[in-house]
């Protein structure tokens, strides 16, 4: 009689199998295309709460088993200063789930509400500056992220239609003010209506969003920017992978203008004639 599997085990048998195509095989195949993790990397898994990094949590424990790559991974979750029900919710899930995270005490939300201009990017600076410097404390060269690839789609086109520049979210980046330190982000093609699927089919039920600021706001540009792609895709379905293959294939000779380490170009420098 075959053994009956634990909730734990299912589930990451679930992934291997029926969620193969959908969350393992992109998840693998952007650690080895963006050569995310490197033999003896010491990695700092971010755990927000939400779905994303709950199963980034997760993905990184089963690759440490089945990765030809040697790492070490530790889960460091960051309270910025929850509710108790949002922080007891993030402690049962990550027990559910055998998570055992580092926790980080902060009163980030408090500083950030106190801003009277850009609460939300004051909020997400002093956050993963928090994250930096507590996952060098803990002697890790790498923080992984939960950006997926419906983030890298929505944040390429907001760019473009809110900040007049064409910018994307790379899979791995240095950090600006740690030296040594390098932000990765190996969720990076896994679609977030297949993290969804994950969640639901499973019955669980993560923080969706413990802010006080954002949670009282009707209006989001990117929910805004998130619904047109999904109207768009209903039309014409390869608009989203589209968007996401633009930023593998800029056409540099194309542009007119461009900033690479912080210094302007433009066209005119490599302007040749027929």
């Amino acid at each position: 009689m075959a053994r009956e599997l634990g909730f734990i085990e299912g589930m990451e048998r679930d992934i291997l199998t029926r969620r193969r195509k959908a969350l393992w095989r992109p998840f693998c195949r952007a650690v080895r295309e963006y050569r995310l993790i490197e033999p003896g990397d010491r990695i700092a898994v971010c755990v927000s709460g939400g779905k994303d990094s709950m199963l980034l949590a997760v993905l990184m424990r089963m690759l440490q088993r089945h990765f030809e790559v040697p790492f070490e991974a530790v889960n460091l979750v960051m309270d910025p200063g929850y509710a108790p029900e949002h922080r007891r919710q993030i402690e049962d899930n990550a027990r559910r789930l055998g998570i055992d995270p580092v926790i980080i005490e902060s009163d980030v939300f408090e500083a950030a509400a106190a801003q009277d201009a850009r609460p939300c990017f004051m909020c997400a600076r002093m956050r993963r500056g928090c994250l930096y410097r507590h996952a060098r404390a803990l002697g890790c060269n790498k923080l992984a992220l939960g950006h997926h690839f419906d983030d890298v789609t929505e944040t390429t086109l907001m760019a473009m239609l809110y900040g007049g520049q064409i910018q994307a979210m790379p899979p791995m980046l240095a950090a600006r003010n740690f030296p040594g330190l390098r932000l990765i982000r190996p969720m990076y093609a896994i679609r977030e209506r297949d993290i969804v699927a994950w969640r639901d089919d499973f019955g669980l039920e993560f923080l969706q969003c413990a802010c006080r600021v954002t949670r009282k706001r009707t209006d989001s540009r990117r929910q805004y920017v998130k619904e047109l792609l999904r109207n768009l895709d209903a039309d014409h379905p390869k608009v989203s992978q589209n968007i996401f293959n633009s930023v593998h294939t800029v056409q540099l000779d194309t542009l007119v203008g461009w900033k690479h380490r912080g210094v302007a170009h433009t066209f005119l420098e490599n302007l040749e004639d027929d």
